[in-house]
């Protein structure tokens, strides 16, 4: 007996990643907030809240929301580095504006990008677009196939949120 549908899968709660942690750790970068996350004015709305390219099935951000799920990352980075401070006047923000993943038979693909702000006392010190992608072995069989596309998907907002800790002149805007 075979099973065939379609499921509404929800990612996995944001989390921080050993690497970036030691990184931020060393980083010697000023306590932050984290502010406004959503999607580009530009894009499409459903972007934000459900993604396709899945054989059928749907994959939807944490608090139905993929901005919302970088968010939740880049806050759970800086809490694990004990550089998150509700109270900073350095203020994180981003605008998610591109958010992809295709599980095709033979190569999968996938794609998050966001422009990421960083104002101190209200004035615009860090502004950049950041993309991340991945492109992987992809199975004829969906059961194989769908989980593997998600958690490569899942993966790119810790990568992309390493991307945004590594990048220089983001580290330049919280330079203590």
């Amino acid at each position: 007996m075979s099973l065939v549908g379609c499921a509404s899968v929800a990612m996995p709660p944001p989390s921080a990643t050993p690497s970036t942690l030691e990184k931020l750790r060393i980083a010697n970068l000023a306590p932050s907030n984290v502010g406004k996350f959503g999607i580009a004015p530009d894009r499409n709305p459903e972007m934000d809240s459900s993604l396709g390219g899945l054989r059928g099935s749907s994959l939807q951000g944490s608090n139905g929301s993929f901005s919302q799920h970088l968010r939740g990352v880049v806050v759970a980075e800086l809490k694990a580095a004990g550089l998150y401070d509700e109270s900073s006047n350095i203020l994180i923000g981003a605008q998610l504006t591109d958010s992809q993943v295709d599980a095709a038979i033979g190569t999968g693909t996938a794609k998050l990008a966001a422009n990421f702000t960083v104002d101190k006392a209200d004035k615009r010190v860090f502004e950049k677009t950041l993309s991340v992608d991945s492109r992987w072995k992809s199975s004829f069989v969906g059961a194989i196939a769908i989980p593997e596309a998600i958690n490569r998907y899942s993966e790119l907002y810790r990568a992309l949120a390493a991307k945004l800790f590594d990048d220089e002149d983001f580290r330049e805007a919280l330079a203590r």
